[in-house]
């Protein structure tokens, strides 16, 4: 993915610098709360943030927005142990974000000054990255006690005013004033716009003067972040300001559009493509002609150059500065065997063209990023790139990064996000990825057993389709033996923890994007028997348990990796010489969160619990978690059923 900024948890450390000695002077001393208050107010918390303030100047000089940006941070120490419990402290810098000057110190209660000596710079690597240019330093609060007081100061200039950086309200701990300030000159036109939780929290003061205009955005006694594992990425839900130049106004009084709409955005991103793949590559031609060699098809073409990109270049992400943005050409990429996103769309982009088949560089965000280039028309909108392509009117969309994707469905991380297509230097079309319908990633899981002295014992087998086959490939392709060793007791855990896989094996069918896994098992202590007579229960699984939603404490959606559709059927063979006794009712609901379907058989001597589960959501979002906790309470009283098997 191409990382046009500095990942959330950066933005979050990365925004705490000086406004000015004065300024700073100004917050510094006007500490509101005694210490004991502090502690009384927040008893669990080991410190807080009393200032995090971000600060922007933006000028014109010579037709050319100049930004100079500012920032302060202060954390006080609560607690006797708080050094125990401080982690690093970080701020980050790159080609685009230089950093002019920057201190920090510990001021103790007693008002001596204790600076910051060490500072640890390194390469700040996120996931996937082989490299790029943002840089990390970290640095300790000497010092610390009760009452004393963490300050960064950090002052530095944005050298691509197109990529401001929004502004997160929140922090981990507690925030009693978190504040973006913005002067801006009166030849700039500057828009904004609240995004997240609690906006309306939010002051927002503008001030115009006579040649140049203030904003001031504050939100006072800002509670700290909380994290949900199955949530969204902090920037769907955190309280932010979105902030942007939208045109200028030159010295003869002329409106020159920066980033005022799609038209000014798409301008902005083909600037990075008009030098890329300039002329044909002879080798690259020569894979090409090899690869569509008598095949009339378009579809079986693209098919063809699709799967021999991702089986021949390795996705590799590397990021240095303009390199972030700008396509490799093909040529260069098929030579190394190697890319990051924009290079594999650039060689799809190629070798499709070569082969005769319409298609276009896109550009788009990934789920982690929650906004849309119809509402932001910026360019913190796309942290990705891949190939679209046109066959007779219906457009696919290629991810060369995912080495398990399918043709006809792309990664399950970039569905129902907008992309924006590069037609030609003055032609793009803005379409939307579909969601893959839930009955295209299933899951059919078989288990086979019968009783034995010990417990039970049987067989397993899983059908895995659609993102389900792809996501245990991708899994598969970077794990070592031991590894999948491991990965396959998951995959068959049920019951108990004293289920044991005796073996299994994997049978991989790529071309129909299925996976079909088998296993023996035993399964020890499951079944009870009272005076003779046997009480099982068939769910295995549990699926629901422990998931119903806080709805007093919880306003974050769930998130899913995609829809699903999955049915699990047990079956128990009767042993000679029982009799079945008793057996539940079956049940079934749905409503807009979430269906089930519970139904037991009986069929000869084998008793059958078939269990459907239908998921049609990519979100749950808090107007359904009522439906989804209404689905739950009928589903989790049939997790205690259980039949019985009496001797004729």
């Amino acid at each position: 993915m191409m990382n046009y900024y500095p990942s959330i948890m950066r933005i979050r450390r990365f925004s705490q610098i000086l406004v000015g000695v004065c300024f700073f002077l100004m917050v510094f001393t006007s500490k509101s709360q005694s210490l004991d208050s502090l502690i009384k107010r927040y008893p669990d918390e080991k410190s807080i943030y009393l200032n995090k303030v971000q600060s922007y100047t933006i000028s014109l000089k010579d037709g050319v927005p100049l930004v100079d940006r500012n920032e302060l941070e202060q954390v006080e120490f609560l607690s006797q142990n708080a050094a125990a419990y401080s982690s690093a402290y970080s701020f980050y810098f790159s080609d685009f974000h230089k950093i002019k000057s920057f201190e920090a110190f510990t001021l103790l209660p007693d008002h001596k000054k204790v600076k910051v000596n060490e500072f640890k710079t390194k390469a700040d690597l996120g996931s996937f990255v082989f490299y790029d240019d943002v840089k990390e330093s970290t640095f300790h609060y000497p010092s610390i006690e009760p009452g004393a007081i963490g300050n960064l100061l950090v002052s530095g200039t944005e050298l691509e005013p197109h990529l401001l950086s929004p502004f997160y309200f929140e922090e981990n701990e507690p925030v009693l004033n978190s504040e973006l300030r913005i002067n801006v000159s009166k030849s700039i036109h500057l828009n904004y716009s609240l995004f997240g939780l609690d906006t309306d929290k939010i002051e927002v003061k503008i001030e115009n003067k006579r040649s140049e205009t203030d904003y001031t955005f504050r939100f006072k006694n800002c509670p700290p972040s909380k994290y949900f594992p199955d949530a969204p990425s902090f920037s769907w839900y955190a309280p932010h300001v979105i902030f942007y130049i939208s045109s200028l106004t030159d010295k003869d009084g002329k409106n020159i559009p920066y980033l005022s709409n799609l038209n000014d955005l798409y301008h902005y991103q083909y600037d990075y493509l008009k030098k890329v793949n300039p002329e044909p590559d002879p080798r690259l031609k020569h894979i090409v002609d090899s690869l569509i060699f008598k095949v009339s098809s378009q579809e079986i073409k693209a098919r063809k150059i699709y799967k021999w990109v991702q089986e021949n270049i390795k996705y590799v992400a590397f990021e240095n500065g303009m390199e972030g943005f700008i396509p490799r050409n093909a040529g260069l990429v098929c030579q190394r065997r190697f890319g990051d996103c924009k290079d594999m769309s650039s060689i799809l982009t190629e070798m499709m063209k070569m082969a005769g088949i319409q298609a276009y560089f896109t550009w788009l965000g990934t789920r982690s990023l929650p906004y849309t280039f119809s509402r932001y028309p910026l360019p913190m909108v796309s942290d990705h790139m891949i190939c679209t392509i046109n066959l007779g009117g219906k457009y696919i969309f290629l991810d060369g990064t995912d080495p398990s994707a399918v043709f006809d469905d792309p990664p399950y991380g970039i569905q129902d996000k907008e992309v924006m297509l590069a037609i030609n230097e003055k032609e793009y079309k803005i379409l939307r990825i579909p969601v893959v319908d839930k009955h295209k990633n299933t899951l059919v899981d078989t288990t086979w057993m019968e009783l034995n002295p010990e417990g039970l014992k049987g067989r397993v087998k899983k059908i895995l389709t659609g993102y389900y086959a792809t996501r245990f490939l991708d899994r598969e392709l970077y794990q070592n033996k031991k590894d999948t060793v491991e990965n396959m007791k998951n995959e068959f855990q049920r019951g108990s923890n004293r289920f044991i896989s005796e073996k299994y094996k994997i049978q991989n069918l790529r071309d129909s994007n299925k996976v079909v896994l088998e296993s023996e098992f035993a399964l020890a202590g499951y079944s009870k028997n009272v005076g003779g007579d046997y009480f099982i229960n068939l769910d295995l699984f549990k699926l629901y348990e422990h998931e119903q939603i806080d709805l007093e404490k919880r306003r974050v959606p769930v998130e899913y990796n995609f829809t699903t559709s999955r049915r699990y059927v047990t079956i128990l063979k009767i042993p000679k010489g029982y009799k079945l006794d008793y057996i539940p009712a079956n049940k079934q609901f749905s409503n807009s969160a979430l269906s089930f379907s519970w139904k037991y058989t009986l069929k000869n001597d084998e008793i059958i619990l078939t269990q459907e589960y239908q998921q049609g959501n990519l979100f749950i979002y808090p107007e359904l978690f009522k439906s989804w906790n209404q689905v739950l309470d009928k589903i989790i009283p049939l997790y205690k059923e259980t039949l019985s098997l009496s001797k004729i």
